[in-house]
């Protein structure tokens, strides 16, 4: 048996770098200290959610992924508690700019980049400002605690992005997010957001990991935002599955929380084999979905 515990981190953000990865920094040892081997911290997690307005002045937060200070802080922890780490940050890559995650693993190594593939574009998630839509496809990393894929929050809602990689052989599909209102549509999102994923991880046989973020975030008219002025309430709702989609662990709307779950990866495989899923894939009748 190979069995792995798995953390997701709910948190609020502060509007200063230093403090927001100070409270990472502490969550992530409460997950280590209660056994964790994998912990999950949300979507952008070293600010408040900077795509709500357009700035640019705020394209100076992207930086190399070896310069960013919350990549280079949690390469130290992930060393010193042999923990897995996927870092979310804001990447620049010469003259393009991405939302990115950097793949920390238990020694410590940083083992790849995954860039966001689909970038959403709505009242107050206006990230096709910032990101560029990413070019890594759907990367599946070897960890010292299993094989692990990653997509970003927009990423969850796309059937695809799960499918590529389950098939690449992804053991736990992740999803650090930042989802919360829809100021003008005036829907609750949650239920549905959550829905989607737990399909996600029924249809590949593959627990879902997601970690969101609470709070409400304002912004202030000014100049450099063109006078805008909105509010986005994160809903938490942070959750984990099994492999048939059921939630196992699932946190609060409106609470920092850890959520800690072991998962038996070979009995996972035993089973995803068992139901003949990707025996019975037909690739080539798929074409359509490719037009």
């Amino acid at each position: 048996m190979r069995n792995v515990s798995v953390a997701a981190i709910q948190m609020r953000m502060s509007g200063q770098v230093e403090d927001n990865i100070k409270k990472a920094d502490k969550m992530v040892r409460e997950a280590a200290a209660q056994g964790a081997d994998i912990i999950l911290l949300p979507e952008l997690f070293e600010r408040p959610y900077f795509c709500q307005e357009r700035r640019y002045d705020y394209y100076s937060f992207a930086t190399p992924v070896m310069e960013n200070a919350a990549v280079r802080h949690f390469m130290k922890v992930a060393e010193e508690l042999s923990v897995v780490i996927p870092v979310s940050f804001y990447e620049k890559d010469e003259n393009r700019l991405y939302n990115s995650i950097a793949v920390i693993d238990g020694d410590g190594s940083f083992l790849g980049i995954y860039r966001k593939t689909h970038i959403p574009d709505d009242h107050y998630y206006q990230e096709k400002f910032y990101f560029s839509p990413g070019n890594t496809g759907f990367p599946v990393w070897d960890t010292q605690y299993g094989r692990i894929g990653i997509g970003i929050c927009w990423d969850q809602w796309f059937p695809e992005t799960a499918r590529a990689l389950a098939v690449k052989g992804a053991e736990l599909i992740l999803y650090p997010t930042a989802i919360g209102s829809e100021p003008i549509l005036g829907s609750d999102s949650s239920l549905h957001w959550r829905r989607t994923m737990q399909g996600h991880a029924a249809a590949n046989t593959v627990p879902v990991i997601a970690a969101n973020r609470i709070g409400e975030e304002k912004v202030e008219p000014c100049k450099e935002n063109g006078g805008q002025s909105s509010a986005l309430n994160f809903y938490g709702f942070s959750f984990m599955t099994d492999i048939t989609g059921e939630i196992i662990k699932s946190a609060s709307k409106d609470r920092e929380e850890i959520l800690i779950a072991a998962y038996d990866l070979d009995k996972n495989a035993e089973e995803r084999l068992e139901w003949g899923l990707f025996r019975d894939r037909r690739p080539e009748c798929y074409k359509d979905l490719c037009k």
